[in-house]
C-alpha cells in the first residue's frame, strides 16, 4: 500500500485529492444518513452543485442510495469507507505517529483519527466510535467502568453498538457543574443502557471542601458504596481538557480561574489541572479517582482531540498513569511539534 501510494504521488497527484474528497463526503453521509444534498452541502460549507456531482458519482458507483429521506450509505459503501480509512492512515502516515507518539508519551498505545475534531462534527463522531472501540476490546464479565464527563465522553457513549450486561458503569468523579448531557452521571447512564449492564450515579457537586465531603460521606451509607466502587474500577474512560476553559464551565471565580492560569495549568483530567511538562498544579476537591489513583486501574482509556488540545494532552499524559490515547490528526502532529520544539 506505502509503494502505491508513493506511486500516485509522483504519477497522480490528483487522484489522491480526489480520494480524500470522496472519503470526506462518504463518511459525513454516513454520520448524518438520511441526509439531502443540500443539507450535505451545508455542513461541508461546500457549493450544492460541486457536492451534487461527487454525490451523483457515488451513487453510480453503488457506494450511496437516495431515498425520500435523503442520502444513506450502501453495504458495499460501508466496506469501502473501512479500506478508505486505512488508506487514509497510511497516506498521512499516521501509523508512524502512532508509534513514536506512544513512545516519546510512555504509552501503550496511541490511535488517531484522520482530521481535526474541531472543524469536523464527523471526526468527533470517528472519536467516540475509536474509544469505544476499545473499551470493547478490554470489558470482560463482572467489570466496574468509571467514565469521566465532557462532550467528547457523552460521543462514545453514543457510540457504544455491543452488550455485556455484567457492566457496572460509575461516574469517574463527582460534579454537578456541567451542562446535564456532558455530566458523568448522565454519560454513565448512557453507557450502562448501551451495554445492558447497571450504573451507580453519585450526586456530589464540585469544589465542596473535604471536611464536608467527609461529612456527607459519614452520613450516606449509598454514597460509601459508590465511592468504593470508583476506586476499584476495572477501566477509566476520561477526557482531557483546556484547563482554563475547564475553570470556567465549572463555574470557577475568576480569581480562581486567574491563579490556576499564574501557576502554568494547560490541561485538565479528572479534577487535576496540570502544567508542561506533567505537574498538577491545582486540584478541586471531589469523591472519586485522582490522576495518582490511574496506576492501580487495570485499563485507562484518554480521549481528546483537536489541535487546541495537544498541551493540554501532552501535560495530562505527562503525570503518568495513562495507558491508552485516542486522539485526531490535528492534535497528533500539535504534539509532535511541542515535543519536537521541546528537545530542540
Amino acid at each position: 500500500m506505502e509503494k502505491f501510494i508513493q506511486l500516485q504521488r509522483k504519477l497522480a497527484p490528483e487522484l489522491i485529492q480526489i480520494i480524500e474528497a470522496r472519503y470526506n463526503l462518504l463518511r459525513h453521509i454516513k454520520h448524518a444518513q438520511p441526509i439531502g444534498r443540500r443539507a450535505l452541502a451545508a455542513l461541508l460549507d461546500l457549493g450544492e452543485r460541486g457536492v451534487r456531482a461527487q454525490v451523483d458519482w457515488l451513487k453510480k458507483a453503488g457506494l450511496i442510495e437516495f431515498s425520500q429521506l435523503g442520502m444513506s450509505v450502501t453495504t458495499e459503501g460501508q466496506i469501502m469507507l473501512a479500506d478508505l480509512a486505512e488508506y487514509i492512515r497510511i497516506l498521512h502516515n499516521l501509523v508512524g505517529l502512532e508509534a513514536e507518539l506512544a513512545e516519546r508519551l510512555n504509552l501503550q498505545k496511541v490511535i488517531i483519527i484522520p482530521g481535526d475534531s474541531d472543524a469536523d462534527s464527523a471526526v468527533r463522531r470517528e472519536l467516540g466510535r475509536a474509544t469505544a472501540g476499545v473499551l470493547g476490546q478490554h470489558l470482560g464479565d463482572n467489570m466496574v467502568v468509571a467514565v469521566s464527563g465532557g462532550s467528547t465522553m457523552a460521543k462514545v457513549a453514543e457510540a457504544i453498538n455491543f452488550s455485556v450486561p455484567t457492566t457496572t458503569v460509575v461516574p469517574a468523579r463527582g460534579g454537578l457543574g456541567e451542562v446535564v448531557e456532558y455530566q458523568a452521571n448522565t454519560i454513565a447512564a448512557v453507557m450502562a443502557n448501551k451495554l445492558g449492564g447497571r450504573y451507580r450515579l453519585l450526586h456530589i457537586p464540585d469544589g465542596v471542601n473535604e471536611e464536608t465531603l467527609g461529612a456527607i460521606l459519614d452520613g450516606d451509607s449509598n454514597l460509601r458504596d459508590v465511592a468504593d466502587m470508583i476506586k476499584k474500577a476495572n477501566i477509566l474512560v476520561h477526557g482531557i481538557g483546556e484547563a482554563v476553559e475547564m475553570a470556567q464551565r465549572r463555574g470557577m471565580t475568576a480569581s480562581t480561574v486567574a491563579e490556576i492560569e499564574r501557576r502554568g495549568a494547560v490541561g485538565e483530567a479528572l479534577g487535576q489541572y496540570c502544567a508542561l511538562p506533567g505537574e498538577i498544579v491545582y486540584v478541586t476537591s471531589s469523591i472519586g479517582l485522582r490522576l495518582d489513583d490511574l496506576a492501580g486501574i487495570k485499563t485507562v482509556i484518554a480521549v481528546a482531540g483537536g489541535r487546541a488540545k495537544a498541551k493540554a494532552i501532552l501535560a495530562v499524559a505527562g503525570t503518568g498513569g495513562q495507558g491508552v490515547l485516542v486522539t485526531d490528526e490535528a492534535a497528533a502532529k500539535a504534539i509532535q511539534l511541542l515535543i519536537n520544539s521541546n528537545k530542540n
